[in-house]
């Protein structure tokens, strides 16, 4: 596990089923490194963050970064979207759980509201 450069600083690896998944000890100490919020499920698998908003708008435009980010870094979240808010959902679809990639890019998105 690299941890020696930021997470928000990192680039996404390639996942496959062979991606070894995190345990939850590492997974804890990575969400030490993330904004206050970021809550890991009670499985393991996710991370999860609700993201207020002062209105639509900026509720969409955060969105919309949050998608140019999860394509760049070719690592999409799951996200609910309301009026005022996105819960965004972070898990490694390929392997069930969660990698690295997960929290490189919940910082990538922590420093769009920073």
């Amino acid at each position: 596990m690299k941890t020696t450069d930021s997470l928000g600083t990192q680039e996404c690896a390639p996942c496959s089923s062979e991606t070894p998944v995190l345990h939850r000890e590492d997974a804890e100490a990575l969400l030490k490194q993330l904004s206050p919020g970021w809550q890991l499920s009670d499985d393991g698998k996710q991370i999860s963050k609700d993201y207020p908003f002062k209105n639509f708008y900026r509720t969409m435009a955060f969105v919309n970064a949050l998608a140019w980010i999860a394509n760049r870094e070719n690592h999409h979240p799951d996200f609910e979207v309301g009026y005022n808010h996105c819960l965004v959902n972070f898990s490694t679809h390929a392997i069930d759980g969660l990698s690295q990639n997960d929290f490189i890019c919940a910082a990538k998105v922590d420093a769009l509201v920073s």
